[in-house]
């Protein structure tokens, strides 16, 4: 059986469950004769027709707000942003409607929307088109916010989102899309929400990762155990809301020193929220200061060199590590 590509397990969890459901259809730019611009939904439009595979105008606010209309109305749509960048367009939609609609309702309406969305460097995409936008939805009750890192989890993670009831926000990172690969099982699955993954055990320190990152992240571990002898647990976060806080509270507790890695920006990002709830819940388990490895606080650039300069990279997870580790 062939290896299947972390895009190919995007396009396979769609077209598995429309095929299952039929209130499942996907809205967006170009995702209908063009087949996406990453080709996430290619051969679809013949497979589903015009009315379950729709090209949109170029209008993020339209495409969400379409979607959480069709969502209260009992269809389950997945739409598509061409680019993660360009998801702060339906800013409003996503945390004024969309996450707010079920608790203004009682419970009684749900918005059960996956929005499909892009995202991070590596790619040489420059300003609009290298963006890691997840932590701006963070601190927004009501989402869910995925961020598979393997072929495996792009598939059963997007599996989950597209039957669960809440909005899912699914952030994909380009980097992955034709690079990462693996034979998937040929029955249904589906990877659930909530819950983090041990990539690697380890003893001596925990790296706490997600997305594209996570591959940095296993090699430097590989180079600390052959250089320097210290055995790196490595977290996969895979999905940032909710987090799954008893999986990193095990690991520290066994560790004892924490290093976050991810490509989002160190202001704002992820990795301070988690830094704090470990110093506030189970700092007598720190022998050292949790610190972090991230993009550098500007834009992405465009220009190969830069773009490297900018982003987190083995090196700079080694240096990190090894700062920790003589704590």
């Amino acid at each position: 059986m062939p290896a299947t590509t972390f895009i190919k397990a995007i396009h396979d969890a769609m077209f598995e469950e429309m095929k299952r459901d039929e209130n499942v259809f996907i809205l967006g730019e170009d995702v209908g004769i063009l087949g996406g611009a990453f080709k996430a939904t290619e051969g679809f439009l013949k497979e589903f027709g015009p009315e379950r595979v729709i090209d949109t105008p170029i209008s993020e606010t339209l495409i969400v707000g379409a979607a959480i209309g069709a969502a209260i109305l009992g269809m389950r749509p997945i739409a598509e942003m061409q680019f993660g960048d360009f998801i702060s367009c339906a800013y409003d939609q996503i945390i004024n409607n969309a996450a707010t609609l079920r608790y203004r309702h009682g419970g009684k309406a749900q918005v059960p929307i996956v929005v499909r969305a892009p995202s991070g460097a590596g790619v040489h995409g420059g300003l609009f088109h290298s963006q890691n936008p997840e932590s701006y939805f963070l601190p927004i009750p009501g989402l869910k916010i995925v961020t598979p890192a393997t072929a495996y989890d792009a598939k059963g993670l997007l599996k989950a989102s597209i039957r669960d009831n809440d909005p899912v926000l699914f952030f994909e990172h380009k980097y992955l899309y034709r690079r990462i690969q693996e034979e998937l099982p040929e029955e249904d699955y589906i990877v659930p929400l909530g819950q983090a993954a041990i990539r690697r055990e380890g003893t001596d320190m925990t790296f706490i990762t997600y997305s594209a990152a996570l591959y940095p992240s296993l090699t430097a571990a590989e180079k600390l155990k052959e250089e320097d002898g210290i055995n790196v647990e490595v977290i996969d976060l895979r999905t940032l809301r909710p987090l799954d806080w008893e999986t990193i509270f095990r690991s520290v507790r066994k560790t004892n020193k924490v290093l976050i890695i991810h490509e989002d920006r160190k202001t704002g990002g992820i990795g301070g929220e988690i830094s704090a709830r470990i110093s506030e819940e189970i700092f007598d388990h720190l022998d050292g200061p949790i610190l972090r490895v991230t993009s550098e606080d500007t834009h992405y650039a465009f220009s190969p060199p830069l773009e490297e300069f900018i982003l987190p990279n083995v090196d700079k997870i080694l240096s990190k590590a090894r700062t920790l580790a003589a704590y």
